[in-house]
């Protein structure tokens, strides 16, 4: 239930809650078959429930699930090896580049069919103006922003894009050894040259305000990931891309949420009102910290509407 990473949009205007429900049901996962690599779809936004959303108090909770089918090289090769050996024994000639690669894509076919599977799911909640996608890269996360266009075209969801590029504020955070609002440097960073061939240098469980990270600065470096802990509440790693990586909620929020409720669905809904509000709370102090949003994302969400499209990488 509690979200380990984040990938975060931002939405041009407020999403519709019996829209979404009824765009998802019409989308439910379909298991992977026939020649088909892998297959995508929605499932119910947990375990103990039926409907494709899950809401509560206008926040909105959904799950993709996608099926791959494992199919080995090595598994390809003998299966290739052998229709080869068959074709050279029976027509008395060897069989050519060409060929080679026909038959290896009619071996592949023929396996496809009887090939395990394996399933992974998403999932990522809604609340106001941003799509919180659990997910531990930007291609997950713009896989699951895509599915939800194809489901509710336009869908205008894009990464967000502050006036302040994140490595730039961190970069001058860990120079003056503080960070602003209620953030609070942690132990552990990624520095990066600007050059093209540049050094990297990954520090954990060190102290950040030491004058040996000041001196990676001070040559040039630049932070592209840093750990930090937001109201004592919860502990994260952000990234230049504004990607929350290895996100833990601290003792103060996990004693809070098990003490809201005395069953399962009750202590579902409290665990995810008390997430989604924290989380929120902070993306919106940590835009803050970046100097907010551009202009082009920050007007008012009928004409932010239009712009639709993700970019792909900010601050470039």
């Amino acid at each position: 239930m509690w979200v380990r990473n984040a990938c975060v949009f931002v939405l041009g205007e407020p999403l519709d809650a019996a829209r979404l429900a009824d765009a998802l049901n019409k989308r439910p996962f379909q298991p992977c078959g026939g020649l088909n690599w892998f297959s995508e779809g929605w499932m119910p936004a947990a375990a103990h429930l039926e409907g494709m959303v899950y809401s509560a108090r206008e926040r909105h909770l959904v799950r993709l699930l996608r099926e791959d089918k494992i199919l080995p090289p090595a598994a390809i090769k003998k299966a290739l090896a052998e229709k080869v050996a068959t074709v050279e024994a029976k027509e008395l000639r060897k069989v050519g580049r060409k060929e080679r690669l026909a038959l290896k894509e009619q071996v592949t076919d023929d396996l496809l069919p009887k090939a395990l599977t394996k399933e992974s799911s998403i999932p990522a909640f809604i609340s106001g103006n941003w799509l919180v996608v659990d997910a531990s890269s930007s291609t997950k996360g713009e896989g699951l922003a895509s599915k939800l266009r194809e489901a509710l075209p336009p869908f205008p969801a894009a990464l967000p894009r502050t006036k302040i590029a994140p490595h730039a504020a961190m970069t001058d955070w860990l120079a003056a050894c503080a960070a602003p609002g209620g953030f609070e440097l942690d132990e552990d960073a990624l520095l990066k040259d600007g050059s093209e061939n540049g050094a990297v240098v990954r520090v954990s469980r060190i102290d950040l305000t030491s004058d040996e990270i000041r001196q990676h600065i001070a040559t040039g470096k630049q932070v592209v990931k840093l750990g930090l802990i937001w109201n004592e509440k919860i502990r994260f790693q952000l990234t230049d891309t504004l990607q929350l990586k290895r996100i833990q909620f601290l003792d103060v929020l996990q004693d809070e949420a098990s003490q809201a409720g005395d069953d399962r669905e009750s202590l579902f809904e409290a665990t995810f009102l008390l997430m989604t509000e924290e989380l929120g709370e902070l993306i919106d102090a940590l835009v803050a910290a970046l100097g907010g949003l551009e202009q082009s994302q920050a007007t008012p969400p009928k004409a932010a509407a239009v712009a639709a499209e993700p970019v792909e990488t900010p601050w470039a």
